[in-house]
Formats: structure tokens, sequence, C-alpha cells
């Protein structure tokens, strides 16, 4: 894992291109502590910080550049094939001088070009500069695990594993507002935008070629759209077909030449994995935290009940609300475009924590949204379900709306699903998916803005994530629009900010492609029957886990924002951050909206006011730091 960084330049000659791709490369330290370093050619420079997991020698380091010095390559990720692929590569006369993945990679796009990028099991974003032909190829894997930004206009295409790293680059940073509307809404920025108005993300699958000006994008690799309805296999075929390859994909991901463990949060997920990578290490080490002044929320006897079963050497992270204030600022601080999932704290504490054992790790992310995990998907296959029901709710829309809308109560609770699922029912599928996929609504975010907003860019972008959606589609196609929104912005987003925050390089099992296509190739019935999520993945490892786990609820965990603003924060939201002067030099929110706002946070009764205010303090903190202060 590690963090890469270029730049092209489109000029005969660029006197600061050392110094940009020195500070760019700098920014990125901490996804690869263990080396640092850059090259330059022309009018080309790369730049890579490396944490070692395959060979971990000197020999392995970049920028890695081929024998006859023509291609240099810097690459961010793992190739879990890249054995397979040596040997077949050795047959054909290459030869090799370490025992990287990052090598089997440049000798088979030496050997094959971009063809290359079907025959990778792995994720990755990587670039490889041909002297020759003087060209830049760009590439990021199948699923969008690993990022990749890019900045272009006349005179150059810079290139970042993070943003931070581009605006070490001195990149214009000029704030797309139709971006941040819809920040305001998902608490994350849909790619392929940004918060800049010139800096893009490469896609899930997309590839890009270099060369002097001319800049070419292709997709190389498209999750099937139209995943089968049926399936030819019966259900006990699928899972017999459903577990050979999770196996195959955990043992894959096994690999390492540094310390691997395995998160293990008590949930189905992490579970299976957990269970499927014991079976490969007698020595597996496995990680999970608690929340110690939130009984309610804290699984870890779950997770202890599975590593009990497994045989895994188990630590507990028990995490008091303290924890979490103490490394808010870290978080935030590391933060590089505004991204409001509270639950990256967690994260953060957990990478943080396992660090400090390993350097490898699995997780169970993906599965959720691959087999139907969320609250949201059970609510669409109801909502799917023409039934009495349905119309009983729907008639006492007036009345769920005078029912206290909130989190932080059961009755809220109640009245704010009751609410919101009536609503979803008077939509069109597509509408109702963007409304249940939001935070905030729409007009609601829109009112928050004090500029004009582009409302045609708007409705283009939300259009482009919502094609595969009609009044004809079913959960797989609700899940198929998932893992192309919440899964690479929200979900992966997360995970690698926060793990490459403390260097801990994360594996996601579940997202090997050989999995994801197999899990869209099986009928809704497999995977939900509206009373059991992810049945399909439970039923199949149902002999292999604790029967406690079948006897529980999903459960979250909100961080305690409602209580930090109260206290702790108060100072911080009231004179710094959401201070009426600094709104008003802004000139991006609605000064007395967001008075109202404060307003209501004090109240007797301030509902999800604070999930709100988090999004706020999240981009506030996030301007002070990138614009204000330059």
């Amino acid at each position: 894992m590690c963090g890469i960084a270029g730049i092209i330049s489109f000029s005969e000659k660029n006197d600061r291109l050392k110094q940009q791709i020195e500070a760019a490369t700098h920014q990125l330290r901490k996804r690869g502590p263990d080396h640092r370093n850059t090259f330059l050619h022309g009018r080309v420079a790369l730049g890579h910080t490396r944490l070692s997991v395959i060979d971990t020698s000197a020999l392995a380091n970049q920028p890695f550049t081929s024998a006859d010095g023509r291609y240099t390559i810097v690459f961010n990720g793992e190739i879990y094939n890249h054995a397979t692929l040596r040997d077949a590569l050795e047959k054909e006369g290459h030869r090799f001088r370490s025992k990287s993945d990052t090598e089997v990679l440049l000798q088979l796009f030496i050997h094959e070009g971009k063809t290359c990028l079907q025959k990778l099991n792995g994720f990755f974003a990587f670039a490889i500069y041909d002297q020759t032909n003087d060209e830049v190829f760009l590439a990021r894997d199948r699923m969008g695990i690993k990022p990749l930004l890019y900045y272009q206009d006349e005179h150059r295409l810079a290139f970042a594993s993070e943003m931070k790293a581009l605006m070490a680059m001195d990149i214009p940073r000029q704030i797309d507002h139709t971006s941040l509307w819809q920040f305001l809404q998902f608490n994350y920025i849909p790619a392929p935008a940004s918060i800049f108005q010139q800096v893009r993300k490469l896609m899930p699958g997309q590839c890009l070629s270099i060369q002097h000006k001319k800049i070419t994008p292709e997709t190389w690799y498209t999750l099937p759209s139209t995943p089968l309805k049926t399936s030819d296999l019966s259900y006990a075929d699928a899972q017999k077909e459903l577990k050979e390859r999770l196996e195959k994909s955990v043992s894959l991901r096994m690999t390492a030449d540094v310390p691997l463990g395995c998160f293990l949060s008590g949930g189905t997920d992490s579970s299976v994995i957990a269970t499927l990578a014991q079976q490969q290490s007698r020595q597996l080490q496995t990680f999970s935290v608690g929340y110690a002044d939130e009984p309610y929320f804290d699984e870890t006897g779950f997770a202890s009940a599975v590593a009990e079963k497994i045989g895994s050497r188990h630590q507990v992270f028990s995490l008091t609300n303290d924890d979490l204030f103490e490394h808010l600022d870290a978080v935030l601080e590391y933060i590089d475009e505004p991204f409001a999932d509270s639950s990256a704290i967690a994260v953060y504490l957990l990478s943080k924590k396992t660090r400090n054992t390993v350097t490898v790790a699995l997780s169970g992310d993906g599965a959720d949204e691959i087999f139907t995990g969320y609250h949201k998907h059970r609510a669409e296959w109801r909502a799917q379900q023409k039934n009495r029901m349905n119309s009983a709710i729907s008639a006492g829309t007036p009345l769920w709306k005078l029912l206290p809308q909130s989190r932080q109560s059961k009755l809220g609770n109640l009245g704010r699903q009751l609410n919101r699922f009536a609503t979803g029912l008077s939509m069109s599928t597509a509408e109702r998916y963007w409304h249940w996929a939001s935070f905030l609504p729409q007009d609601t975010a829109q009112e928050l803005l004090f500029a004009a907003v582009d409302k045609e860019a708007y409705e283009q972008r939300k259009k482009a994530i919502l094609k595969h959606l009609t009044d004809q589609s079913d959960l797989n196609d609700i899940l198929y629009t998932d893992t192309h929104l919440v899964l690479p912005n929200d979900m992966l987003t997360k995970v690698d900010l926060m793990s490459m925050a403390n260097s801990l390089e994360v594996r996601t099992p579940y997202l090997d492609h050989h999995v994801t296509e197999f899990a869209f190739s099986l009928p809704v019935a497999y995977k939900t029957d509206g009373k059991m999520q992810k049945k399909i993945l439970q039923d199949t490892f149902r002999t292999a886990l604790p029967e406690k786990l079948y006897k529980r609820s999903k459960q979250g965990f909100e961080v305690p924002l409602l209580k930090w603003f109260r206290t702790g924060l108060k100072s911080r939201i009231t004179d710094d951050l959401l201070h009426p002067d600094l709104i008003r030099e802004q000139g991006l929110f609605q000064p007395e909206i967001i008075e109202n706002l404060k307003k209501q946070l004090f109240a007797q009764s301030p509902g999800d006011i604070h999930l709100t205010l988090w999004n706020l303090i999240v981009f506030q903190s996030w301007w002070k730091r990138y614009i204000q202060a330059g």
C-alpha cells in the first residue's frame, strides 16, 4: 500500500517540476512511511511513498524503472495473483530482479499493454511512463478501492492518491458549488466530481492515456449493468459456489511479507472473512472495537464468540466517548476533501490500534452493498410489495409527520422511519433511492446555500447516478447503484482515508470481482426474503458461525455528536466554525439559516439537527485549513 503522485507538463520547460513533485510526495508520507522517492525525466515527474508489504527489500522501492530504462511505474495497491502472472511471464522469457508485485505489473504492461488490466486480481491505482512514446498511462481498479484524483489545464495534468498532494502542486482551489450541494445531501461528494471545479476522480474501472496534450479516457471494466434476474443454480448449489469463491478470494489476500490480521466486528460479514482466514493461518490475529460508554452499540461480545470458535488471537479495544473526542481533530486534519461520515472516527481508532500489531488487515466491507445489508434495502424490498400494509402506511402519512423525528429515542426513531418510508412509497423507484440515500433532502440542502446553484449541472449528475433505475427495477438494481455510489464514495473512501492515516493496509475479499460478479448473478430471493438480509451469506456459513450471531439485529454505531456539540465543541461551533462573521465572509451559506440551526441545537427537542451541523463543521474545518489558510 502506498501513495502516488505525478505531473505531466505540456510545456517544454517547467522549473518547478522537482519542487512540486517533492512537495506532493511529502503530503503522502503516511500512506507510505517506509520509503519515499521521486523520478524526473523531461516534462514528467513521478512521486511515490511506500508501505512495504510484498518484498520489503530495497529492490522493490518505487518509482520502479524497467531494466532498459524505458518504462517507470508508481503503483498503489496489491496484485494478489502476481505469482501466477510472474510464472507466465517467465515462460515468455521475462526476467525479474525483485519479488514484488510492482515489477510483475510493469512487466505485464510492457508485454501486453493496457489489456493487461483484465488479468489483474487486486486493488490498485498506478501510473506508467513510457519514455520512448512520451506517454503516461493511469488506471484504477474495478471497484474503486484505491483512489486516484487528477487536475488538468492547458499547461499540465497532475494526479495523486489524495487531494492534499494535488494541492501541494499549486492547483486552483475554486469550490464547485454543485459538489457542495451534493456534499450537504450525502456527507460525501460522488465521483467523478470533487470539491474543486478542475479536479476529477478517475472512476472505478477507468484508465487514462496522456500523450503530449492528448488525453484519452477509457472504461476498461464495468460491473455487468444487467445482472441476471434468475440463476441457473439451485440455492444449495449457489451456496457451494459462493463458499468456494470466497475461500479463494480470502486465500489470495492472505499473501504478505509483513504481519497480517483481520477486523472482526461481530457481524456476519467480518465473521465470515475471519473464519475463512483462520483456515489459512493458525496464527490469525483479529481486532475489534467496543464502546464502553454505549453498551447498546457494543458488539464485542459477538466478536469474541466468533474469535473463540475459530481460535484466533483476539484483541478488543474498548473505546470511551472521550477516546473518540480526543481523536476528532486527528480525523478532521487528515480529511482533505469534505467527508462527513462520522463513523470514520471509530475506523480511525480501530486502524490506529490495529497498526500496533499488524501492517495488513482484512475487512468485511462490500458485503452490505452486494448482498443487501442496509435498512434501506429492507425498506425497498417492502416498498416493492403491493400489499395492504403499504397502503395503510401511506394513508397514515399525516399522523407520522406529527410524531417526533429523531434518532435519539425509540419513539422518535420510529416516527422518523415511518415518515421516511411513507414518503418513499409515493415516489418513483429512482427518486425513492435518491431520497433514502440522502441524509438531508435535496431542497433543504439547497436552502442552506447562499450562492445561486446550477440546477442543470446538479440534475445531470443525479441522472448519471440513477441511470440504471426504472420503475421495473428490482432490488439487484438498487444494489448495483449502491456499488457505484455508496460503496466507492463513502465506505471505501472512509476505510482508505482512516487506514492510510495510520499506515495500515486494508483488504476487502468481498470485492474480488469473481465474488461480486457472482453475487449479481443471483436472484433477489437468494439475498433477502424481507425478513433475513444477506440470506445466502448467512445460510452458507451457518454451521461455521456461533448461533448467537443469528439471534441479533444489525446494529450501527452513532458517534455522540449531540453531546459533543453541547459541551466540548460548543465554543468551537459558536465562536469559530459557525460564527456569523465567518459565515458572511465565506459567502457560501445562508447566515440566517445557520443561526437557526445553532438555536435548534440547544432547543429542548433538537431532533437530528446534529447531523446537519456535523456536515457543516466538517466542511468549515476543511475550508479553514485548505482555503482560508491557503
